[in-house]
């Protein structure tokens, strides 16, 4: 963090007032090796490493458009970078939403993640009981397998793709949103209206969410010098990792819980 956002930070968060000079003079005493990467404009951001895919699925809300009544939810694999799941609902902050969209995932590839990272939020802690549960009997125990929490700005694979996805899908929703709300015609305080404009944009938004997803996991993704994960198409890299020289299989141990599963109400 710059000098600049420091002082942001400490009036907006701390209601500190202190002047830039004063807050640019410290930095340089406690991290003079960050001033003088961020002066050279070469600030080296941390290499993202996964050794193959379904061994870290990384799950995240985006709430640019909660503000109108859609909260939207994705999933992403880290190392393919093939989106699992992108869904909207009236909520994504409703434990039990997030823990069926990964359920529908888990169903759907028959088997489950190494691990999934998420953040702190209450609306994540049935996924991570359930991805406790699916691994109670790894051979490896400890706390290499199945669930943790981490901060937003650390679970970078979904944090980049959200804002992937705002400079290409979301802003049109948020502008034309936006556009409802000062023409007088929405109000959020509103009920109603948030009722209504979920009944007309819900199943459009996931028409659009679906195509994102598919589009997505079959186009090519460049090399890119902060990751370590090879380039590729998301679903081939996914599906034919020994393709791209890596292989790790999914959870099969969820596959020995049919009636666990089928007993689940996701």
């Amino acid at each position: 963090m710059g000098y600049r956002a420091m002082t942001r930070c400490l009036r907006t968060k701390y209601k500190l007032r202190v002047s830039r000079d004063a807050v640019m003079n410290i930095l340089k005493e406690m991290d003079p090796s960050g001033v003088k990467e961020r002066k050279r404009r070469k600030l080296r951001r941390r290499v993202y490493r996964c050794p193959g895919p379904n061994n870290t699925w990384h799950i995240d809300g985006y709430d640019k458009l909660s503000p109108f009544g859609f909260g939207i939810s994705g999933c992403i694999d880290g190392y393919s970078r093939r989106i699992i799941f992108l869904r909207v609902s009236y909520s994504n902050h409703d434990p039990s939403i997030i823990a069926g969209y990964y359920m529908s995932g888990v169903k759907q590839l028959k088997g489950c993640p190494k691990r999934v990272w998420s953040d702190c939020g209450t609306e994540n802690g049935i996924v991570a009981a359930l991805q406790q549960v699916f691994h109670e009997n790894s051979t490896t125990g400890g706390q290499s397998y199945g669930h943790r929490y981490i901060s937003s700005t650390a679970n970078q694979r979904i944090e980049a793709w959200w804002s992937i996805f705002r400079k290409s899908q979301s802003n049109w929703w948020l502008e034309l949103f936006k556009d409802l709300k000062e023409s007088g015609s929405f109000c959020n305080g509103n009920i109603i209206h948030v009722y209504c404009l979920r009944y007309c944009f819900m199943n459009i938004i996931q028409k659009e969410l679906d195509s994102v997803a598919a589009n997505w996991n079959e186009h090519r993704i460049r090399k890119n010098s902060t990751a370590e994960c090879p380039n590729g198409i998301p679903d081939e890299l996914f599906f034919l990792p020994e393709n791209s020289g890596q292989y790790i299989r999914i959870g099969y141990e969820v596959l020995g819980r049919g009636t666990l599963l089928e007993s689940l109400p996701f």
